[in-house]
């Protein structure tokens, strides 16, 4: 009975029990709780195929869908790591959490710069990135919105920004405080340049990130069902003691209050930012 023990036994039980698939292969959406295969989502620019709820996208994966591969060059930061000038701890050192979310994101901070073309327009993009500690603003962040506008301003480009964001980074007190008005900044250097400011508000946009720069473009578009506004709809329904209409903050609330310019699917984004820029270049090109 050895061999039958010793042999048989063992690939008769490596047969039957069932194997193990890594977590990360399906997706349970959020909105309607379909499972999606991870490559179809990644197909889909991370939007369910079955009721068009739309993922959080990678800040790399947007770039390479906003701008043809060809043209799109990162733009390396000179200071791109957050420093820790408080010595910050809660439960964990903020810089160890600086480490973690740097070895989970692959990136120096939350958000990353590049450029490239749209349908032939040469165009600068800072993208943020929310699986970087929540996507918060500090320091590095705010020198990364002043370095794209400064490189906007240089290139004669248009600017684009894609917040995604919490707010302020709470780690860095009142430096990080300090990020929103310097982001403003930023939006002006842009605008008295005479060049295009286009926001795309993005799932969220809340806090410090809300209180600046990401409501001070010249056109500003969000995707769908986004979360965008200052404080929690819990927070501001506590404060005020009454109830809030159900789709409160969202990119379609905003929308039907005159906050924001439209409302554009992912899959139509690139298509509608190229229009909106023929139209604004061309019109200070007859200037």
């Amino acid at each position: 009975m050895n061999w039958i023990t010793n042999s048989v036994l063992p690939k008769i039980k490596a047969l039957v029990q069932p194997r193990e698939v890594p977590e990360n292969f399906w997706t349970k959406c959020p909105n309607c709780g379909e499972m999606i295969f991870h490559r179809q989502l990644e197909d889909n620019l991370q939007v369910c195929p079955k009721c068009n709820y739309h993922l959080k996208l990678g800040a790399r994966a947007r770039l390479e869908f906003l701008f043809a591969p060809s043209t799109l060059h990162m733009i390396e930061l000179e200071r791109q790591k957050s420093s820790d000038p408080l010595k910050f701890k809660d439960l964990k050192k903020y810089s160890d959490r600086l480490k973690d979310a740097r070895a989970k994101t692959k990136q120096d901070d939350a958000i990353v710069i590049a450029k490239g073309k749209i349908d032939g327009h040469s165009t600068i993009a800072a993208v943020f990135s929310f699986e970087f500690m929540g996507g918060s603003m500090g320091v590095a962040v705010g020198d990364a919105i002043l370095k794209s506008a400064e490189l906007a301003v240089s290139e004669k480009a248009p600017l684009i920004i894609f917040p995604s964001s919490g707010g302020a980074r709470m780690q860095e007190g009142i430096l990080s405080l300090m990020q929103l008005p310097r982001t403003v900044i930023a939006t002006q250097i842009v605008k008295e340049a005479g060049l295009p400011l286009i926001i795309v508000l993005t799932n969220p946009t809340t806090g410090g990130v809300t209180a600046s720069f990401a409501m001070l473009g010249d056109i500003h578009i969000a995707e769908p069902g986004a979360i965008i506004g200052f404080a929690g709809k819990r927070v501001i329904q506590e404060t005020i003691r009454e109830s809030l209409p159900e789709d409160f903050q969202s990119a379609e609330y905003l929308l039907d209050h005159g906050m924001i310019d439209m409302v554009v699917d992912r899959h139509s984004m690139k298509e509608k930012i190229s229009g909106i820029l023929s139209i604004l270049l061309d019109h200070r090109t007859n200037k």
